[in-house]
């Protein structure tokens, strides 16, 4: 860490400040696949201990985007989508942000232990370690398939929802992990093509930057191919359905037209539009994997009311 990491002018935090350290928008996310995780399993939970499960799984979260804003404080002030970010900016100092992000990973994986089982326990400290040490540390300024392993972090949180309710991994937690994992490069790979210089500033090795736009386009139709055999897949197990299946099909259609348009353009295509097609894409993504999960949420709604329309799935 340098003195370039933040303005020599320090500006006095506020709550928000320290919230935003926790990457609010990422822990949207997480909680909202950790929670589905939960729900879809074949296990009923206290409800008291499923609301500590998951409000220890977005502390989790939270103690992760702490620590990775630490580690990344001297490329954030490089980087303009990030340099507002709250060390860059001076709000917060890098020694506050560790010992938050310390603090908060003990705080969550303890009480995980102590309310819910082990494997629930063991898999959110691996997930902490995983995307502040593995991805945050090593991987990100090492490799142009940062984004691939590192994607791993994120696919946890349905898998630790699931070990909440069973304390056990199945073919199922492990498909809803793979659906965030397969899906996470075409979805970074195609913001990183209109971020444009941004990573090439920051000294990050994106496959952009290190392969060429045109090696990153081949990339992304690549991932999407077996991505969506992964999400067709997940409607053939004990929490997938006709409703997931139709809103799967739906969705890979239009995620895969999405990743087929970005193959076939030229960087001069997208200068001349703006990069239209990839932020449509990157958009549809977005979209993507809310859709999936929820649509496994509300299978799992119908199986509770008895009202599956396919007999004996």
């Amino acid at each position: 860490m340098t003195d370039a990491t933040h303005q020599t002018q320090t500006n006095e935090a506020q709550m928000g400040d320290y919230f935003a350290l926790m990457k609010p928008r990422v822990m949207q996310l997480v909680v909202f696949t950790a929670l589905v995780g939960l729900l879809v399993a074949p296990v009923s939970v206290n409800p008291f201990v499923g609301f500590v499960g998951i409000l220890c799984i977005a502390v989790g979260a939270g103690a992760s985007g702490a620590l990775n804003m630490w580690w990344d404080a001297d490329i954030d002030a490089i980087m303009k989508r990030t340099v507002n970010r709250p060390i860059p900016s001076g709000a917060v100092q890098p020694g506050e942000a560790l010992g938050i992000g310390l603090a908060l990973s003990f705080f969550a994986v303890i009480l995980l232990f102590l309310a819910t089982n082990a494997l629930a326990a063991g898999l959110l400290a691996f997930t902490i370690f995983f995307y502040a040490v593995i991805y945050s540390m090593w991987l990100k300024r090492s490799t142009p398939q940062n984004i691939v392993i590192g994607g791993a972090a994120g696919a946890f949180p349905p898998m630790i929802g699931w070990a909440v309710a069973t304390g056990s991994v199945s073919i199922e937690s492990v498909l809803m992990f793979a659906l965030i994992f397969m899906w996470t490069p075409p979805h970074f790979w195609a913001l990183a093509l209109f971020v444009k210089s941004d990573y090439g500033n920051a000294n990050v090795p994106m496959l952009t930057e290190t392969h060429g736009r045109r090696s990153t386009r081949n990339h992304i139709l690549a991932y999407c191919v077996p991505l969506v055999l992964v999400a067709i897949g997940l409607g053939f197990t004990s929490i997938g359905g006709p409703f997931y299946l139709a809103v799967a099909l739906g969705l890979n259609a239009w995620f895969l037209k999405g990743c087929y348009d970005i193959w076939t353009r030229t960087d001069a295509d997208s200068e001349a539009d703006n990069h239209a097609v990839e932020k449509h894409a990157f958009k549809v993504s977005l979209y993507y994997l809310f859709g999936h999960f929820g649509a496994l949420l509300v299978e799992a709604l119908l199986r509770a009311n008895g009202l599956t329309a396919w007999a004996g799935w």
